[in-house]
């Protein structure tokens, strides 16, 4: 048995995050004493190890919770625990060495990006090697930044023809599309940010013409439904429960602030 504080010196993790874990079900001590410490055994180690793989590749805490009990259900038919956690184990191997290839591309990627721009000088004119350059680098420095790393998670949570649909429309962008794309919605996103730091009421005018905004975006995506309350409802609660999205509006306070607004939009 091993400590609350040993196992967080070990994970680097802290005491408050475990006993999180502890309460939110994703990590139960093996028991706890009569003085309330909570004490882990080998297999809670195990499993902290695969809550930590879980996190590095990107996902939240709930779809991690339902993530390890899908895991827990398909190793309960009789499969022995050491067996079974070691072909769960092997599967988040697996993808580990695929994230592993993805970054190794996007460093590559990121080093052809600084070589090209650096064999040109501020000053100097448009040549045609210069143009030779550009162009490659434009095939080339997106290199590793794969929208599809999310399919599975796309598909468990709207279904596989969500997921075709979203990326036949993708494709079919071309390079310019894309980028006019990226450009949109980080311009929006630093809308969002800036309204927040200012102090904006999510109910107030500037609040809600980025409602209005975000959701006109929302509309021009394929298979967007025509009634979007629900839909965007449902949006906005996960942009504040999902790390990954919060992220996009500045953090957890940040993404309350354009859920509140996207729902005072919507009555």
């Amino acid at each position: 048995m091993y400590s609350i504080q040993e196992i967080a010196k070990a994970s680097g993790t802290t005491s408050r995050t475990l006993r999180h874990y502890d309460e939110i079900g994703i990590l139960k001590p093996a028991r706890v004493g009569s003085n309330g410490y909570r004490y882990y055994d080998d297999r809670a180690l195990v499993r902290l190890q695969r809550v930590l793989l879980l996190r590095e590749l990107g996902l939240g805490l709930e779809a991690i919770r339902q993530v390890l009990e899908a895991q827990d259900a398909q190793a309960s038919n009789g499969e022995r625990a050491g067996s079974a956690e070691a072909r769960i184990l092997r599967s988040h191997l697996e993808l580990l060495r695929q994230e592993q290839q993805r970054l190794a591309a996007q460093l590559a990627a990121v080093e052809r990006t600084v070589a090209a721009l650096e064999t040109v000088e501020d000053d100097a004119p448009p040549s045609d090697e210069h143009r030779k350059k550009g162009t490659l680098m434009a095939r080339n420095i997106f290199d590793g930044f794969d929208h599809t790393q999310y399919r599975e998670e796309v598909e468990r949570r709207w279904g596989a023809e969500a997921y075709r649909s979203s990326d036949r429309w993708w494709r079919g962008l071309g390079e310019e599309g894309r980028a006019a794309w990226r450009a949109r919605v980080q311009q929006l996103n630093d809308d969002w940010i800036a309204a927040h730091e200012r102090g904006e009421d999510p109910a107030g005018e500037t609040a809600q013409e980025l409602a209005q905004r975000h959701i006109d975006w929302l509309r021009s995506v394929p298979g967007t439904p025509s009634d979007v309350t629900g839909y965007v409802t449902g949006l906005a609660e996960m942009y504040v429960a999902d790390e990954r999205f919060a992220a996009n509006y500045g953090g957890a306070d940040g993404a309350s602030f354009v859920r509140d607004a996207l729902l005072s939009y919507l009555g």
